[in-house]
């Protein structure tokens, strides 16, 4: 079947095989997106929310479709993935420390260009393997190619959209998808080029890596919060004792 553009569809074992390779990966790599998404949205009113989610993912796809042609040379550039794991690692405290849910602490109001230029930045920076897998499976058929990319916007909306509704009623999912963000990002530094020439860490050193940040993202996390929290509190006393002290000069 020749589809003009697109290529021409075969209908044989490798094409099968290639399109449900695309579905499951898909699948299978879609939920640390969906979970950046999620939480990057998760401080917008409820009205705003899906718009976010929308526009975020819409502008990040057309960015993959980009990178597609890239993403291999990028993989092998110094620095890079190095790089990109640590922006990674900063947006998911810096998103934990946002959506937390104690109630004492003061958020600021977030706007719905945040949280997309979030989201367009986080999605960037982690999908470089997923093209690349996407890329592999297509085994040089444009169409499944374009197909895989396509595929991964429904996935991620509604897996995004469910999120954000499972967060606000269970809280602890934050901490979840904080701590799946932090091994995401752990994994891209100990895997960069530079790393692996200077170290060449084996096995059990990467998940040892992965495993500390997974954890070190909600430590820290928990602690910004805290001291947030202490200056909050800080704050509110010393207002609180300068009020006080115009009461009695009044009278």
């Amino acid at each position: 079947m020749d589809l003009g553009i697109l290529g021409q569809i075969h209908f044989t074992w490798d094409f099968l095989i290639g399109f449900l390779s695309i579905i499951i990966v898909n699948l299978v790599l879609s939920g640390d997106n969906a979970f950046v998404i999620a939480m990057a949205v998760r401080s917008l009113p409820g009205k705003q929310r899906m718009n976010g989610i929308v526009f975020g993912v819409g502008a990040a796809v057309v960015l993959r479709v980009v990178l597609t042609f890239f993403a291999a040379t990028l993989l092998q550039i110094q620095y890079v993935k190095l790089i990109g794991g640590a922006v990674i690692i900063w947006i998911a405290i810096k998103l934990l420390v946002e959506g937390v849910p104690e109630d004492k602490l003061q958020k600021e109001a977030k706007t719905l260009w945040h949280a997309v230029w979030i989201i367009i930045v986080a999605d960037i920076t982690m999908s470089i393997d997923n093209v690349l897998a996407v890329a592999a499976a297509s085994k040089g058929n444009f169409f499944l190619l374009i197909f895989g990319l396509g595929l991964s916007i429904p996935i991620v909306v509604f897996a995004s959209t469910l999120l954000v509704v499972l967060m606000d009623r269970y809280p602890i999912i934050i901490y979840v998808g904080a701590a799946v963000l932090g091994q995401v990002g752990g994994e891209m530094m100990v895997t960069d080029p530079l790393v692996i020439e200077i170290l060449n860490p084996t096995n059990i050193s990467k998940y040892c890596v992965e495993a500390f940040f997974t954890i070190g993202v909600v430590v820290a996390g928990k602690l910004w919060v805290k001291q947030k929290l202490a200056r909050q509190m800080k704050i509110m006393d010393e207002a609180s004792q300068t009020q006080s002290i115009d009461v009695k000069k009044k009278r």
